[in-house]
């Protein structure tokens, strides 16, 4: 294993240190327990918006912290939910008065440990649940369908609602309606090495690659031989399509999201792929986004995400951000 580590103890300490300090005007790090929130935060009147998961996705879920995004993240150990009290304490210190709520990807360690928090807290808690992974009903992390990249959407738009001051009970609704709206599907070339185990999570082939693969590595529908990169395409905007069946002329949002070790250029040649795959639906990619943006440490692969859009969405879709690794309209 070759990793810009000192000890495995602190790499995530080290590591959340770094990012605080590269990003010191958007975000702040509360060491003990750990978790980053605005640097502005609280925001008072607004409802705050939580999110977090184990670390290894980078740049989710703190790279979204900041204005017309998340207020705080809680940063588990790498693929490990954090802990009740990393959120009570993450959600006492951004809560402006307006309610929190708290957006939570389909993994059991942390929808139970959302569910401790909201208990700790008390009263003016929501929650939305993102499973947007059509590769697989149930794996070892998840009693359902896996939140993915689809997470990104979800925290985007709910992020520009809340700073546009809607109120907890329509961000719970319009996260609901979000979410109905998103599907995603990925694909792995290679594993994931988790540093504290020092070896690849899953063997595969030279020749091989894992389609509808979790972003911890999890097994997805098939290990299958690589294909070319247009059948791959073809595959996962297939199983969008199939789930989301939007009508022709439907306006959608397109996000290629890299796993990590994938070089924009191969995502922008799979962007291309998608595009061409999707053109026989007669949808209309209205947006897109491109890069590593839900990744699973060095693993080399991508998703594609599909959103559903309507004006609203697609208005808050474009309202400013201003966070560390997503900025538009400043």
């Amino acid at each position: 294993m070759k990793k810009f580590i000192n000890e495995v103890d602190a790499f995530l300490p080290e590591s959340l240190r770094g990012f605080a300090a590269a990003h010191a005007d958007l975000v702040r790090l509360n060491e003990e327990p750990a978790y980053l929130a605005r640097a502005d935060a609280p925001v008072q009147g607004k409802v705050a918006l939580i999110s977090g998961g184990g670390s290894g996705h980078e740049p989710l879920h703190g790279g979204f912290v900041g204005r017309g995004m998340l207020d705080a993240a809680c940063p588990g150990q790498v693929f490990t939910s954090p802990t009740p009290d990393q959120m009570q304490a993450a959600a006492e210190a951004v809560d402006g008065g307006a309610g929190l709520m708290f957006i939570v990807k389909n993994y059991t360690g942390d929808v139970m440990n959302f569910e401790m928090a909201a208990e700790l807290v008390g009263e003016g808690v929501e929650s939305v649940l993102i499973d947007d992974d059509v590769a697989v009903e149930d794996s070892s992390f998840t009693s359902g369908r896996r939140g993915v990249a689809g997470t990104l959407v979800v925290e985007k738009v709910l992020g520009a609602a809340a700073e546009a001051g809607a109120d907890l009970q329509a961000l719970k609704a319009l996260g609901e309606r979000v979410k109905r709206r998103t599907a995603s599907m990925g694909v792995a070339l290679t594993s994931c090495t988790v540093p504290a185990a020092g070896k690849p999570t899953f063997e595969i082939g030279g020749d091989e690659m894992e389609v509808g693969v979790g972003i911890h590595g999890e097994p997805g529908r098939e290990r299958v031989k690589l294909a070319a990169a247009d059948r791959i395409a073809e595959q996962l905007v297939g199983a969008l399509l199939e789930e989301l069946k939007p009508e022709r002329g439907q306006r959608v949002l397109l996000l290629v999201n890299g796993m990590g070790a994938t070089p924009l250029l191969e995502l922008y040649l799979m962007y291309d792929a998608a595009r061409r795959a999707l053109a026989p639906s007669g949808v209309e990619i209205a947006r897109s986004l491109v890069g590593n943006y839900v990744t699973s440490l060095d693993m080399a692969g991508c998703s594609l995400t599909l959103t559903l859009l309507d004006e609203e969405l697609a208005g808050h879709w474009d309202a400013q951000a201003l966070t560390p690794a997503l900025r538009w309209g400043c």
